[in-house]
């Protein structure tokens, strides 16, 4: 399998690898445990942006560099210089608006399955960041921190949202409100994320083996799946019966669910390309 970095400036704050059909894209600000800047939320969207016009990338791979994989915002983009104004200058609500929000909705609606390599900390946005992701596994050593109310915020790039779907809501409150350190055991344990790597092994080659499994099955399916998914716990069951049967006439069209079938008739591996 060849691995090629892809034309990004080495001291960019997002880096992109392509190995196979799969994209390794590293937040790279480790010096600030890859907390985010409005830059580096453009520079995600760029790479994302490149992923997607890639046809031969059918899977991701987002993790941090260093010790941390995210930290939320970076609170150096904020202006709390005493003086006049500092209100309006300190508040949050633009830079959720500009930068988180639209990175949340770019990674939940990438056209390729996305898996979140939790290599340490993810606190405050950074959490939510992971949760966007399809699936996640985390290094045994990573942890979780709902950091909002220890600055009198809420969680946000749909914290409240994520929380609530994969928690439930007493874990959820617990979590937001008390803003605990969570470990990886327990983020498996509770539903945060979908796995731990083995003890000895880097959650990154963890990951890559997962994204490398997903790129080789039916991307359509899958991010139909994602969708549909998604959509269940807001939907009432015929809502949901009508989505699944307007999803698989849809599916009923594509090359892989045509491959998939023959392949399983005449007994051999099926070989799909994702369209």
């Amino acid at each position: 399998m060849t691995a090629s970095m892809a034309a990004v400036p080495a001291d960019s704050t997002v880096l992109l690898r392509i190995e196979g059909v799969v994209a390794l894209v590293t937040l790279n600000r480790p010096q600030a445990l890859n907390s985010f800047t409005r830059q580096m939320h453009h520079d995600l969207w760029a790479v994302l942006d490149r992923v997607e016009a890639d046809k031969s990338i059918r899977a991701v791979v987002l993790t941090g560099a260093g010790r941390g994989f995210c930290a939320g915002a970076d609170l150096a983009e904020f202006d709390f210089a005493p003086g006049p104004d500092l209100v309006r200058r300190a508040d949050p609500g633009p830079i959720i608006e500009q930068a988180f929000n639209p990175t949340t909705r770019r990674l939940m609606a990438l056209k390729v399955p996305t898996v979140a390599a939790i290599n340490g900390v993810a606190a405050g946005a950074g959490v939510s960041i992971a949760m966007a992701c399809d699936l996640a596994v985390a290094a045994p050593s990573a942890s979780f921190i709902q950091a909002f109310s220890k600055i009198g915020l809420v969680p946000d790039a749909g914290g409240t949202w994520f929380l609530i779907k994969k928690l439930g809501l007493a874990r959820a409150m617990g979590c937001a409100m008390l803003g605990d350190k969570l470990s990886a055991k327990d983020a498996k344990e509770w539903g945060m994320i979908w796995d731990v790597a083995p003890e000895g092994q880097d959650c990154v080659e963890a990951a890559m083996k997962l994204a490398h499994r997903l790129a080789v099955m039916p991307t359509q399916a899958l991010v139909q799946t994602r969708k549909l998914l998604r959509a269940a716990a807001s939907n009432d069951l015929d809502r949901q019966l009508d989505m699944e049967r307007e999803t698989q006439s849809a599916l009923g069209g594509t090359h892989d669910y045509i491959e998939g079938v023959t392949a399983f008739l005449q007994k051999r591996p099926a070989q799909f390309k994702g369209e």
